[in-house]
């Protein structure tokens, strides 16, 4: 079948993938993307939906604001805001204690060269947020991160890849994955898949499949919860989140609040299932009633939970392979990879294309997790095989 064989095989379709293959697709470059379930069916579907430069890793700030001047940018793009709202983020302090570590916090970012912080005071935050519980000291302030619908984002990033030619195969698991001369073959209970390039963001299954080519990540999944509640009078238009406590919050104009934070549930992975663990989301609904009193009679609509993949250090990996030629890894993002994956899959397309980026990847290289650490890191050579750039496909 001719819609067996491409450029590029992306394996899995979550927003990482899906973005990689439309930022691919641009550049008239044909590929075809493998998904075990449905589209977004994972963590990239079913999370909090926040698009948060906020609290991150300070490797990860480049990706992140890269990728948030493309979701600003997101009519001219995808021919749709993809229920994009620029909100602003929050992140409350609750003491003194928390209100130093925010300002310890933002000068750190400072130092560095990062200015998108902005610590604020009591004052600032009720200017802000007048119906927030009177203990609040301050906190720091993104005006320009929000928020958007998850199954509306993977939606609108899917159309537009396969406007310009993505082929994409629902319920196709890559059951292996083997190089053969300079040819990825994938195969499936749908056939054999094959490709000059193997792109891996297959979520918290890709572990495996670098496993097969023998770099495995110590990765490790999770089921992330979240929780939707009553409709209550509008009283927050911004994403909130707190110094200690582990929070994602927000209200939608319908009234609605969604409330998340890494909520970590039950999980049957050989089902690809993760479990509600309502005990545990007591603690989170504890640290809502604590900043907003008038919430604790709101009612819990309902409660569902994803599946994501956690590394060690808690950074994700966005490499090119260590050991083999034409293979590029996406994955691992620890809960936190929604805002990142327009900016990343165009990153990660670069690396496929053996382009350059004045963003640098070396803390997400796979191969951190086998080096000695005493040994100096050495600059390697790309392992991958440039795919020749095509006339781009109008969309």
């Amino acid at each position: 079948m001719a819609d067996r064989t491409a450029d590029v095989i992306v394996i899995g379709a979550g927003l990482h993938g899906l973005s990689t293959a439309w930022h691919l697709a641009q550049r008239g470059v044909r590929v075809v993307v493998l998904e075990a379930d449905y589209a977004g069916r994972h963590a990239s579907g079913v999370n909090a939906g926040g698009v948060r430069t906020l609290g991150r890793h300070l490797a990860e700030i480049p990706l992140a604001l890269a990728s948030r001047a493309l979701w600003h940018n997101l009519p001219a793009l995808l021919g749709t805001d993809a229920s994009f709202v620029a909100s602003g983020q929050l992140k409350l302090a609750e003491s003194d204690a928390e209100l130093q570590e925010c300002r310890d916090r933002v000068a750190h970012l400072q130092a560095h060269g990062f200015a998108h912080e902005v610590l604020i005071d009591r004052e600032e935050v009720f200017e802000l947020l007048p119906t927030v519980a009177p203990h609040v000291v301050g906190g720091i302030w993104v005006a320009d991160d929000g928020y958007a619908t998850p199954y509306r984002v993977v939606t609108a990033v899917r159309q537009a890849a396969e406007r310009l030619g993505v082929v994409l195969h629902e319920q196709t698991p890559a059951l292996s994955i083997t190089q053969r001369g300079t040819r990825w073959q994938v195969e499936t209970r749908q056939g054999r898949f094959e490709a000059d390039q193997l792109v891996v963001t297959a979520g918290a299954w890709a572990g495996r499949l670098a496993a097969e080519v023998g770099e495995p990540v110590p990765t490790y999944p999770q089921g992330l919860m979240l929780m939707v509640t009553h409709r209550v009078a509008p009283f927050c238009r911004q994403v909130l989140g707190a110094t200690s406590r582990a929070l994602s919050f927000k209200q939608f104009d319908n009234g609605t609040v969604v409330i998340g934070g890494k909520l970590i549930g039950a999980l049957d992975f050989d089902a690809r299932h993760g479990e509600v663990d309502i005990a545990r989301l007591v603690t989170s609904a504890q640290t809502v009633t604590d900043l907003f009193p008038h919430l604790r009679h709101l009612g819990i609509n309902r409660a569902w939970s994803g599946i994501e993949a956690f590394t060690e250090d808690d950074l994700p990996v966005i490499s090119s392979s260590s050991r083999a030629s034409g293979l590029t890894y996406s994955f691992g993002y620890c809960g936190s990879g929604f805002q990142m994956s327009l900016g990343t899959g165009q990153r990660v397309a670069q690396l496929v294309l053996g382009e350059s980026s004045p963003i640098d990847l070396a803390a997400f290289a796979i191969d951190r997790f086998h080096r000695d650490s005493s040994t100096p890191r050495q600059p390697k050579e790309p392992t991958c095989n440039p795919l020749p750039v095509s006339k781009p496909t109008s969309a």
